[in-house]
């Protein structure tokens, strides 16, 4: 089966997901949320919906179980606003690449500024 129709409407999930992360819905246990990517079962049914958060494990947790909550909200709107013949399923799940990115850039930094003290040592 073709892989382009599945990745089309898993732009357009991720579009609306974040509009209405941004513009709907106020939950506050839902921090600074922002939708990596998104994976859409080749049959469309299901849709696994991958995020990431600023903050620690306890943040995580409290925007995981915001966007739960949310869940059947966000179906309702994407049936409506996308108008697919079946509405997936929606399961959301924490992205840490962010994090892990962020990391390694620390680190990088960190071997850098360590460099440029020992060239201007050897000086």
């Amino acid at each position: 089966m073709d892989n382009r129709r599945p990745n089309r409407v898993g732009g357009a999930i991720k579009e609306e997901i974040s509009r209405l992360l941004l513009r709907e819905i106020k939950d506050p246990r839902i921090g600074f949320v922002t939708i990596t990517r998104v994976k859409v079962s080749k049959d469309l049914r299901v849709v696994k919906v991958f995020f990431s958060v600023l903050g620690d494990q306890s943040v995580r947790a409290d925007s995981l179980t915001g966007l739960n909550s949310a869940k059947g909200f966000v179906r309702r709107e994407l049936g409506r606003r996308l108008r697919l013949r079946y509405v997936p399923d929606i399961v959301f799940s924490f992205d840490p690449s962010l994090e892990h990115m962020s990391r390694l850039a620390e680190l990088i930094h960190q071997i850098n500024e360590e460099e440029k003290l020992e060239d201007e040592k050897g000086r």
